[in-house]
């Protein structure tokens, strides 16, 4: 809920819960010492960068006045199986680390990042989470991207976003979650073309998209805070 509470914090995330959101997206990179932390950037507004300082060197920091940095840990303790949870791998090779706290835990989670060849690669291990491609450009031939990387979520920015492509994807199983959603008439016209999740700066604005049923698996719509 950026909107209102710093974003990828423990407010925030509670907010978006209270207002009704069935899932959360968030953004993660790894310190020097291999704790997952939940931020949007790699560099601290101060200058810290993440992956050159220790836990202990963030756990200290705080991006707002008493609100300090997550780890995915405590995030996960947090939305336990209340909501999916929409882990975006930003730090460069730290996957395996990101799957091991979500196995830690009891959570429904998906995995999703622009580096497309790091989701490649937790696809030929065959991990146990969904794992989806953030696109800024539409693939030539989508479908063999996804295929490609094992992924079967597509997370278009929203300008991208046709109901042809909506239905080209739904038709191999595949989900659409749209970034970042923030006029409620988008958002009502994504829905009416039955997208899977809407990510958004803020909850209250967006509606709950169509459920739809797709690969034996229930996957009701989801409504993201960003």
């Amino acid at each position: 809920m950026p909107r209102r509470q710093p974003e990828n914090t423990i407010p925030s995330f509670s907010a978006a819960l209270a207002l009704g959101a069935d899932g959360i997206e968030l953004d993660v990179h790894q310190t020097a010492d291999g704790i997952v932390v939940v931020h949007h950037d790699p560099v601290l507004s101060d200058g810290l960068e993440i992956r050159s300082s220790s836990w202990d060197q963030l756990r200290i920091r705080s991006v707002a006045p008493e609100i300090s940095i997550p780890t995915l840990d405590d995030v996960c303790r947090l939305v336990g199986t209340s909501a999916e949870l929409f882990v975006e791998i930003k730090g460069e090779g730290i996957e395996d680390n990101v799957v091991a706290v979500l196995d830690r835990h009891e959570c429904r989670a998906a995995i999703h990042s622009f580096d497309h060849a790091l989701i490649g690669r937790l696809g030929r291990r065959g991990v146990c989470y969904r794992l989806g491609l953030l696109v800024e450009e539409t693939p030539a031939d989508v479908r063999s991207e996804l295929d490609r990387r094992g992924a079967s979520d597509l997370w278009p920015e929203r300008r991208l976003v046709t109901q042809d492509l909506v239905a080209e994807l739904h038709a191999f199983g595949a989900r659409v979650i749209p970034w970042t959603v923030n006029d409620p008439q988008e958002a009502v016209t994504f829905a009416a073309w039955g997208v899977d999740g809407l990510c958004t700066d803020d909850v209250s604005i967006v509606p709950p998209t169509r459920p739809r049923r797709s690969n034996g698996d229930s996957s009701d719509g989801r409504r993201l805070p960003g």
